[in-house]
């Protein structure tokens, strides 16, 4: 495509790509994988093994359509509101329903979701000013958070001692790199709102 100079300008991406479709495609694996954790009731049985897979597989498409997205200049606005979307209804369901059977505290659960929901606000709240990026360090909060709830997940990780005491340490690693980053973002926005009042 060339404009009226002659000059190239990139074809605009389209939004049904392979990136976009993985990112749905976790989505839609949220409710099958909410069944069969509820089903399996604490039980630990084959179901519970069918949740996990689906935890395992549905954080894998995490990377694989940010990968593709980036490798393949497949970056769009959808992808970029419906990622998070996706990891949020992931890893939020699966704490809610590990604290409903009394696997997780409730307030391991509390803190995260409730940080989480607050600087989804924020960023929406300083749209006006700019966009706030993802951080590396929300990046390893991320990660960290799949990694504690994949071995609370794990049936295995209530009989074997030293694999429950490791879930545990990682979950609380999980927990205060979410308040270190969410002060981060709190801080960010604030720079944001202050440059863009001193420069209106």
């Amino acid at each position: 495509m060339t404009d009226q100079q002659g000059h190239g300008r990139p074809d605009p991406v389209p939004t049904l790509n392979i990136a976009n479709v993985l990112t749905t495609l976790r989505i839609v694996m949220v409710p099958f994988f909410v069944w069969a954790l509820l089903a399996d009731d604490g039980r630990y049985g084959a179901l519970r093994w069918v949740a996990v897979a689906l935890f395992a597989v549905a954080i894998y498409t995490d990377k694989l359509d940010g990968d593709l997205a980036r490798s393949r200049g497949l970056i769009t606005n959808f992808g970029k509101i419906a990622d998070p979307i996706a990891d949020k209804l992931l890893l939020g369901s699966a704490l809610v329903l590990l604290s409903v059977l009394g696997e997780l505290a409730w307030w391991i659960t509390a803190v995260i979701l409730l940080r989480e929901l607050g600087i989804t606000a924020l960023r929406f709240a300083v749209i006006k000013y700019g966009v706030i990026p993802a951080s590396r360090g929300g990046k390893l909060k991320t990660v960290t958070q799949s990694l504690a709830v994949f071995l609370y997940l794990l049936p295995v990780t209530h009989t074997v001692a030293w694999l429950g005491a490791a879930a545990y340490v990682v979950m609380l690693a999980a927990v205060a790199i979410t308040l270190y980053t969410g002060g981060q973002y709190v801080a960010q926005a604030a720079r944001l709102r202050a440059r863009s009042r001193g420069t209106a």
